[in-house]
């Protein structure tokens, strides 16, 4: 156990000061596991801190509406997790009187809540002696260990587990924890780790074989679509604008975007343009970027240029600048509205 001894002596002296870390309340624990889930700490620290203002309690959340909890994580990415989040607010109030499952198993239940996240709950707030795996942990153990297991594949993540669950001192699961996953965020980390400075540069078997870049191994690539995006900003005569609720199993769902044409291959401009006056009858179109945007999601890479037309008339279901920036959009089109429309 003198790895683990160490590792826990490191954290004790490292450890950032972190508001998660200062509590043992799961909903608290939740959030942030929520959060930082494919988010780095800087990123998710400042939507930690707005979600527990503005519902401080997992009932607050339940009871809001989905697009205010949406809107609050604008930006974050991976909306999924927003929406889990709510359903399992309104689960645990409503099914639960408001109190989490006090064991890992049961968190496992929660939707939204897989291993690593019930892990983490199980630990932080009831001491459960069962460790977390993530990717902290996997590089940090596959490198100190010499484990060339490709990580990519499910049966390696039960060898990694028993590894983990070993080394864990009994009694002390969230300190450990804890301490692994600071260690792979701040030490052992993907890119250029700091071994002349590191607690194990006499025993990590990856820098004494020479193997620091080599380990973990990850041998499955992700195949990425490419998607190509035109939103028209449609304006009626008032100035006001139309909107689309995206409600599909897809990217972005049920948050909001203007009006869409996709293409499935990329197509000349001079042919989306004559598409666009062909759907909405108008000679004149302002497009924005010639250039188009480039937006990178884990599996997709997005194509994006925006486009703005004017009607004559005036449109029934269109509504104002002031009521469309209350909308949760993604960040791409977010971030559009506020360079073309808010200065």
């Amino acid at each position: 156990m003198e790895f683990s001894k160490a590792l826990i002596s490191w954290y004790l002296q490292n450890k950032r000061n972190l508001p998660w870390r200062k509590t043992k309340n799961p909903y608290h624990i939740w959030l942030s596991e929520i959060i930082l889930q494919q988010t780095r700490v800087a990123q998710g620290l400042p939507y930690y801190l707005k979600f527990t203002e503005a519902f401080p309690t997992v009932e607050s959340l339940a009871n809001a509406d989905e697009e205010e909890v949406l809107k609050l994580w604008q930006g974050l990415g991976y909306y999924s997790r927003a929406r889990n989040l709510h359903e399992t607010a309104k689960n645990i109030t409503q099914n639960f009187n408001g109190t989490f499952p006090k064991n890992y198993l049961e968190l496992k239940k929660l939707k939204g809540v897989g291993d690593y996240t019930a892990a983490a709950i199980a630990s932080f707030s009831y001491d459960e002696n069962i460790a977390v795996v993530d990717g902290n942990v996997y590089r940090a153990l596959a490198r100190y260990f010499g484990l060339d297991l490709d990580i990519s594949q499910p049966k390696t993540k039960k060898t990694f587990q028993e590894l983990a669950d070993n080394l864990l001192p009994k009694g002390h699961a969230s300190v450990f924890n804890q301490a692994i996953m600071e260690f792979g965020a701040l030490q052992c980390v993907p890119k250029n780790p700091a071994c002349d400075t590191c607690i194990f540069n006499n025993s990590c078997f990856a820098l004494q074989n020479k193997k620091v870049n080599e380990l973990p191994v990850k041998l499955k690539k992700t195949k990425v679509t490419n998607r190509y995006l035109n939103f028209i900003v449609v304006k009626d005569a008032n100035g006001n604008f139309i909107l689309e609720k995206r409600s599909e199993n897809d990217i972005w769902k049920n948050l909001h975007q203007f009006p869409l044409f996709e293409t499935q291959k990329k197509d000349s401009l001079e042919n989306i343009i004559k598409s666009i006056k062909a759907t909405y009858n108008v000679e004149n179109i302002k497009l924005f970027n010639e250039k188009e945007i480039i937006h990178k999601l884990s599996h997709q890479k997005l194509h994006i240029r925006f486009f703005e037309v004017t009607l004559k008339t005036n449109l029934k279901n269109s509504i104002t600048l002031n009521e469309l920036v209350l909308k949760p959009f993604p960040i791409i089109i977010h971030n559009f509205i506020e360079a073309n429309y808010l200065n």
